[in-house]
Order: C-alpha cells, then structure tokens, then sequence
C-alpha cells in the first residue's frame, strides 16, 4: 500500500527539521565561549556609548585637596523648611486621599489622611510638608489654616 501525499509531506517535515536540529547543535559545538578567557568575553563601552572589544582610552585622574571640603553638620531633629500652603483641590474622605493645589504654583501634590493634622474638607486653606515618596512628591503634616 502507498502513502498519501499529507503522510510524504509530514515526513519530509520531520526529517527536515530533524537536519535543522542537528545543524544547530554542530554550530553550538563549534561557536562555544568554553575554555575562553575572560578578556575575550569582555566587552566595553566607548565615549560615544557604541560596543567595543578595546578597552577606552585611559583618563587622566584628578587629586581632590581635602583642605577644599567643607564639613556640614546634620542634626537629626533639624527643623524643617518653611511650611508651605494651599487649597485642597480635591479630598475623597471615602477613599482617604486627596490633592492640594500649590499657592504661587500650578503644581498639584498628593496627600493621604494618615498624613493629616487634622481633618480637611474641599476648598480649605492648608499648611504642609513636602515629602519625596517612591511616587513622587507627597504632602505630610497638612494641617487646615483659619482665614479671617
């Protein structure tokens, strides 16, 4: 009994991509990094930030003068800058955040109720900090301010 011709065509596929398989591995035996020292692995970035197998042109270093530095003492419960203030543009007491816009400015900080002094309602003159969060800036210690 014969083949049929889709019986051919899949064998012929087989062994097609049996070859293939085996080019394959008889590249990666030939094209190895094994035994290769770590000079010939290594690859550098130039000046202009291209790839190169040289290394870069060597610098010329700079002493730094110690007497040239100047010490700055911190001190752990240094007061903090000026507060600054705003009007809440927005406060979700559901969700507890909210936002403060910026008096002088066109900026926006975010704010949460665990940060709050005490509680704050929209349109509310307010005092805060300025705290970098992993999210940006953030306000904290937002205390209402009383207009008369």
């Amino acid at each position: 009994m014969s083949d049929s011709f889709s019986k051919k065509a899949n064998q012929n596929k087989r062994a097609k991509a049996k070859e293939d398989k085996a080019a394959k591995m008889r590249d990666r035996k030939l094209n190895n990094n094994k035994g290769k020292g770590l000079e010939d692995m290594l690859a550098y970035i130039d000046e202009n930030g291209n790839l190169s197998s040289k290394p870069p042109k060597e610098t010329t270093e700079f002493e730094i003068d110690a007497s040239d530095m100047t010490v700055k003492e911190i001190t752990p419960n240094a007061p903090k800058d000026t507060a600054n203030t705003g009007i809440v543009s927005f406060y979700n007491s559901a969700k507890g955040f909210g936002f403060i816009s910026v008096k002088g400015s066109s900026d926006r900080i975010f704010f949460h109720n665990r940060n709050l002094l005490q509680p704050v309602q929209e349109n509310d003159h307010v005092t805060f900090e300025v705290e970098r969060t992993a999210r940006g800036n953030s306000a904290v210690d937002v205390k209402k301010v009383s207009r008369s």
